[in-house]
Parts: structure tokens; C-alpha cells; sequence
């Protein structure tokens, strides 16, 4: 397969997206027809559908057709995740830095912009927490209460950027519970100052609540890379 021929295929079809002769939602025509509008073979075609497809652009709906996707950050962003989910060592440190410098503020936006219903997820996500029957199910809490308090931001974009950032650290998480024994307590009273900030509309608190908690599971981080265990197993 030529592969700058796919490239080429991808290109004009991120092309006609853009342009907005391909909206959100559109149906692409037929595989002959779109390689025409391209002027491509139907094999550098096929490949570059494959590849938007894998890239959340495209969606191919069986016996329908293949259509534009929303293109909202949560679907076009997930590759973050994906590849977060792969690097090692340094880099998960660097990862966990980029979080630090992102999500305290988008905790501190969230505490001024937080509804009532919203608080109450929140505050309901905690209690589950603190009743969790294991490790497992705590950590998915935490996660879960991390994403709930991004995306009262307001900002889909930021929030699946962090979602995607945290995946190593959610691993470490479980490992911070097996050599810790205190971990999940602290875990819960970080977690809980930072809902009173949210709570009491304090934006100020709320960014530094946010702050010393990652910056508590990235110092955890560093002495288990210093101790040379897997921080991502």
C-alpha cells in the first residue's frame, strides 16, 4: 500500500471536514464516488477511512454508510488516552506535571461555576467512595470523581484532556493502595477539601486543594521511579 497515498486520502478528506463541505454528521459518499472527489484510488481511500475511523473523524455505520462523526473533544481527544495508556518511566512523571499544571484550574473554574445537581453528584461519588469494597472499586471512584469535578468546568476539551492524561496515574493509584496502608485515607481527605472548596464557591481554595493533591501522588510517583518499582503496573 503507498502510504503517502493514504496520507494524501486523509489530508483531502480532513480537508472537506474543515472546509464544512463535510459537516458533523454528514454521509460520505460511496468508496468509488469519494475517490473520485479525491482523485485517488479506492485502495489509498479505503486505508484513509480506516485510519479517520480509528481516529473517531469518521463512523462507519453497517449497511448505512460512513458518516462524519460529532467531532466533540471527548470523541477526537480519546487518543490521548490511548496513548498515555504506552509511555513509561519519565514520561508518566511528565504526564502527571502536565496534570498538576492543568486540572488545578480547571477545579477553581468548577467552583464558580458548579450547579447544585452537580454538587450533589459529586458529593454522592465521595460517599461511594468511602463505602468502596476494594481497591478496584476506589480507584474507579477516584477516577470518577476527578472527571466529574473537570467537566463542571465547562470545558469538554480540558476535561478530556485530563481524562486522558490520568490514565497512568489511575494505575499507580492501585499500587499507592497496596504499598500505603494510609493512602486511601489521605486520598479521602484530599478529596473532600476539595469538595468543601467547591461547596463554599471558593475558587482560590479550590486551585490549591487541587494543587497539593497531585502534587502528593506526583512526589508518591517520583520516590517509586527512585525505588525502581513499575509506577504503571
Amino acid at each position: 500500500m503507498n502510504a503517502s497515498a493514504t496520507e494524501t486520502a486523509i489530508a483531502k478528506i480532513r480537508e472537506l471536514i474543515m472546509s464544512g463541505e463535510l459537516d458533523p454528521g454528514a454521509r460520505l459518499p460511496a468508496e468509488g464516488v469519494l475517490a473520485q472527489w479525491l482523485g485517488l484510488a479506492r485502495n489509498s481511500t479505503r486505508e484513509a477511512v480506516r485510519a479517520l475511523v480509528a481516529a473517531r473523524v469518521l463512523d462507519v455505520r453497517r449497511g448505512d454508510g460512513t458518516y462524519v462523526t460529532s467531532l466533540r473533544p471527548e470523541l477526537l481527544l480519546e487518543g490521548i488516552g490511548f496513548a498515555a495508556e504506552l509511555m513509561r518511566g519519565d514520561a508518566v512523571l511528565e504526564l502527571v506535571e502536565v496534570r498538576r499544571l492543568l486540572e488545578p484550574r480547571a477545579v477553581a473554574i468548577a467552583a464558580m461555576r458548579a450547579t447544585t445537581s452537580q454538587l450533589h453528584a459529586i458529593g454522592d461519588c465521595l460517599r461511594q467512595m468511602r463505602a468502596a469494597a476494594d481497591h478496584a472499586e476506589f480507584v474507579r471512584l477516584d477516577a470518577d470523581f476527578h472527571d466529574l469535578v473537570n467537566r463542571v468546568s465547562g470545558n469538554e476539551a480540558l476535561a478530556s484532556v485530563l481524562r486522558g492524561v490520568s490514565n497512568p496515574a489511575f494505575r499507580a493509584r492501585v499500587w499507592r493502595d497496596i504499598l500505603e496502608a494510609d493512602a486511601s485515607e489521605r486520598t479521602m481527605a484530599e478529596h473532600e477539601r476539595i469538595y468543601a472548596a467547591l461547596v463554599a464557591r471558593n475558587s482560590v481554595e479550590a486551585e490549591q486543594a487541587a494543587e497539593d493533591h497531585i502534587r502528593s501522588s506526583e512526589a508518591w510517583l517520583l520516590r517509586v521511579a527512585q525505588s525502581g518499582l513499575p509506577p504503571t503496573c
